[in-house]
């Protein structure tokens, strides 16, 4: 899994491509959970709407303690980020029978359904940063995020490359 450097590129403002191989490269290994809206239970108490994304946050954020360097210290400067969300596909999408574990070829190749890739983003980065990875998510100033079907071989996740331009 990863990046298809032949299709997704992370750049400069001025158009020359970001180098990703010196980034911090981290697998996130879960269900992609979206950070949806707080709804408020009273006394001034918010809680989140998703009882999915918890469970998300959390595994970005032990992902990225697990394959941060030592010192662990956080980017200050502009950042870049390169995010690729691998999704379960629904079992519709199988045949069964003989054919079960295969593709039916009316199954699309992209999720482009629910999550909306801007809640995924918003969790991971969230996640990201209360891993210390850099001091604030408005440091990052380039972001490139992927929606990818996992496979039945791949598990569904995330790839994520956080670099210091």
């Amino acid at each position: 899994m990863g990046f298809s450097h032949n299709t997704a590129t992370i750049t400069t403002a001025d158009g020359h491509p970001v180098n990703t191989t010196d980034g911090h490269h981290i697998r996130v290994f879960g269900e992609p959970a979206p950070q949806g809206s707080k709804r408020h239970v009273g006394h001034g108490i918010m809680v989140e709407s998703s009882k999915k994304v918890k469970p998300w946050r959390e595994a970005v954020k032990y992902a990225t303690l697990t394959a941060q360097p030592d010192e662990n210290t956080p980017l200050n400067g502009a950042v870049a980020v390169m995010i690729s969300f691998y999704l379960r596909r629904p079992q519709g999408h199988y045949g069964t029978g003989r054919n079960a574990g295969q593709l039916r070829p009316s199954a699309p190749e992209y999720p482009a359904v629910r999550p909306d890739i801007d809640k995924l983003i918003r969790s991971t980065l969230d996640a990201l940063g209360d891993a210390n990875t850099f001091t604030d998510d408005s440091r990052v100033v380039n972001l490139l995020a992927l929606k990818h079907y996992a496979t039945i071989t791949e598990p569904s996740g995330a790839d994520i490359v956080v670099r210091e331009l």
